[in-house]
């Protein structure tokens, strides 16, 4: 019986992510197209709503876990810094009542099983396991976009520069003429320098909030232009070419290893699809032995040395070494 109650919930459940999936969608592609050109990035459109732009900039800033002079608002850093270089926007309060939820609906998925451990543990992998992983995809899908919009950025820095501009006024040219990431980023950084924070520390600031991995050269660039004086110029036009020339290698890098990563990916995915699609069309199978501590065992034992393969085929594709 258990085992017919938990397959028709995986049956609606797939229907009903197909049906959240398709609406999102349709939602992307009319809100884009509607409302791409007068929304450049999410500070500008705060802006239009807020009649202080120094309250504006608070409101974004904590709403990314930071308070008014951009520290971390949470004691726990690593996790303060992930919610802050995700880019989410809800807030700690929203991020902590999602954790909840999905605590919640894994411990409800559990409950079919009638067993003391299992729903306490789903609540906890859910509460905590699934908003870390989306954290932890969001930092990287924002990581990605910020680096293919660097090299932009900087070009029409160092435009704005040989035109004459100040460096200030420069950094508001990006602010206001690209999207987000980059868009915003730079505008909390032209914030910062507005409001009376001196360059350098705002531009740490920035790395703080966004963690890409190109962007301390360009700290230290400006930073020892500012300390030292120099050409700022010609530093930051070789560091454009710098900047592309290492996005070029991580892109082949990642071609190098798309074979690794595939075959990674495929290997850990079979089993549980298999198990899956065994325990969806034939209950029965392996629902006479879910009290058996042999199977536990067995489920444990097959997750570790898949993760033990998956350790060895990282090692494999990772370049850094």
């Amino acid at each position: 019986m258990f085992g017919l109650l938990d397959a028709s919930w995986i049956f609606y459940a797939a229907i009903g992510g197909v049906a959240l999936i398709g609406a999102d969608a349709l939602y992307l592609t009319v809100h884009h197209a509607t409302d791409h050109r007068r929304r450049v990035n999410r500070r500008l459109a705060r802006l239009d709503g807020v009649a202080g732009r120094e309250q504006a900039s608070i409101q974004l800033k904590r709403a990314r876990g930071l308070d008014a002079s951009g520290a971390f608002i949470l004691w726990l850093s690593w996790l303060n810094r992930l919610v802050a270089q995700s880019g989410v926007t809800g807030g700690v309060n929203r991020l902590l009542l999602a954790a909840a939820g999905c605590g919640a609906a894994s411990a409800a998925l559990a409950l079919p099983y009638h067993t003391s451990y299992q729903a306490p543990l789903a609540a906890l992998g859910g509460g905590v396991g699934l908003p870390l992983l989306a954290l932890l995809w969001l930092r990287r899908r924002r990581r990605r976009k910020f680096t293919d919009q660097f090299a932009e950025a900087i070009d029409m820095i160092v435009r704005s520069l040989r035109a004459g501009h100040p460096v200030p006024s420069a950094i508001r040219m990006v602010a206001r003429s690209m999207p987000d990431p980059i868009g915003s980023e730079f505008g909390f950084l032209e914030d910062e320098v507005t409001f009376g924070l001196d360059l350098e520390s705002a531009l740490r600031n920035l790395y703080t909030r966004v963690g890409q991995v190109d962007l301390p050269l360009f700290v230290t660039s400006v930073a020892i232009q500012t300390q030292a004086g120099g050409n700022l110029t010609e530093i930051l036009e070789n560091l454009g070419g710098v900047i592309r020339e290492r996005a070029k290698m991580r892109r082949k890098i990642q071609a190098l290893s798309a074979e690794g990563r595939f075959s990674a990916l495929l290997l850990t995915a079979i089993p549980i699809l298999v198990f899956a699609a065994i325990n969806f069309l034939a209950p029965s199978y392996f629902g006479q032995h879910w009290g058996d501590p042999t199977l536990t065992k067995g489920l444990i034992a097959c997750a570790i040395w898949a993760g033990i393969g998956n350790l060895v085929m990282l090692k494999m594709i990772n370049f850094k070494n």
